[in-house]
């Protein structure tokens, strides 16, 4: 198991891994940017970083450190001239690691290492997003200053009418109709003969 163990070995021995972070270390310094694997970006960061932040002291003693690491004076060079007043008031992080994908041949994870203060494209949204938008509050109504005047000159004042509630009264419900059953009519039978009485004779 690998308790404790934070060092990526990269499958290479000792010296080949210091070789090859020295010569990525030279193309990030020289170039801006750098295509590697995932892996391989994460231990450049660790070996880059601390070399950027000893470029903000230039001396003697701090180009000849950092030439021990590079082997090279050309990025020693562009090192302590140019890439030290970008990141002059950076406190770390110089390195972003932007994922591009799949390798095709053997689908190793791929990804673009840079240096932070040379993506012109990223600095000009990052500009651009920082307008802000005041807000601002409307003056206070001025009070008329004659003393006829209720109401400062412009001012238009508008009365509002307030009815008292209407008092609510309690709706009824409506009563439910019961339908009474309806009982069959009885058998039509003959009509009763009434007694008819003789008219008297009108004098």
């Amino acid at each position: 198991m690998r308790h404790g163990k934070k060092i990526n070995h990269l499958g290479r021995t000792s010296e080949h891994r210091k070789a090859m972070l020295s010569n990525m270390a030279t193309s990030l310094i020289l170039h801006k940017r750098v295509s590697t694997t995932i892996a391989k970006a994460k231990a450049l960061r660790i070996y880059v970083e601390p070399l950027i932040t000893r470029s903000k002291d230039d001396s003697t003693h701090s180009r000849r450190v950092v030439f021990s690491y590079l082997q090279s004076k050309e990025a020693v060079t562009e090192l302590f001239r140019e890439i030290s007043k970008k990141v002059a008031d950076r406190p770390g992080g110089y390195t972003r690691i932007l994922k591009t994908g799949n390798r095709l041949g053997d689908n190793a994870d791929m990804c673009i290492m840079e240096l932070v203060d040379y993506n012109e494209a990223m600095l000009s949204v990052k500009e651009a997003g920082k307008t802000k938008t005041t807000r601002r509050r409307r003056p206070a109504k001025k009070t008329g200053t004659a003393a006829g005047d209720k109401h400062a000159p412009g001012e238009t004042t508008e009365e509002v009418v307030t009815e008292p509630a209407a008092e609510e009264k309690p709706v009824k419900k409506p009563k439910k109709s019961v339908k009474k059953p309806v009982e069959p009519e009885a058998e039509a039978g003959p009509e009763p003969v009434k007694d008819e009485m003789p008219e008297e004779p009108k004098e």
